[in-house]
């Protein structure tokens, strides 16, 4: 199996409190998702981020298909990091770290996503050809959303 890592720093211009009031609630991930991918939160017990939450989604990465996947929130450490970990989905592994470091300016915010693909070498095909460019263009978004949510004021 083919780990693939995916790595993206932001400076985000709000307090440290802000910013993980913000990231450290799923119900703000759509916010930040482009709406091409069909996101949309179809379980979620509606609490403050824990270690053990599960999540569940519907997304629509490619031509319109819906996809169900499930999340757990592995870890979390208030107002520093939390991971969350792919149970079931379209990924064979997925491992998503978010951190958040205060910066005499805001706060330096720091995803790095560990995944993998089925499939063998379909799964590095697919990945080459479409998946990688795919998380590209969603934390590229991600990163415009958070500009325009926090920067731009």
């Amino acid at each position: 199996m083919k780990v693939y890592k995916k790595e993206t720093v932001q400076h985000v211009n709000a307090t440290l409190e802000e910013c993980w009031a913000f990231f450290s609630s799923p119900s703000n991930l759509q916010k930040i998702t482009p709406e091409t991918m069909g996101f949309q939160i179809t379980d979620f017990d509606n609490q403050s981020m824990y270690a053990g939450q599960i999540i569940q989604y519907k997304v629509s990465p490619l031509l319109g298909l819906k996809i169900s996947w499930t999340t757990e929130i592995s870890q979390v450490k208030d107002k520093s990091y939390f991971i969350d970990e792919q149970r079931f989905g379209p990924y064979s592994f997925w491992h998503h770290k978010h951190f958040f470091e205060a910066t005499p300016t805001g706060v330096k915010m720091t995803d790095i996503v560990h995944y993998a693909l089925p499939l063998g070498f379909l799964g590095r095909l697919m990945n080459a050809l479409i998946v990688k460019n795919k998380l590209k263009e969603i934390f590229d978004y991600r990163c415009i959303k958070v500009d325009q949510l926090f920067n731009s004021k």
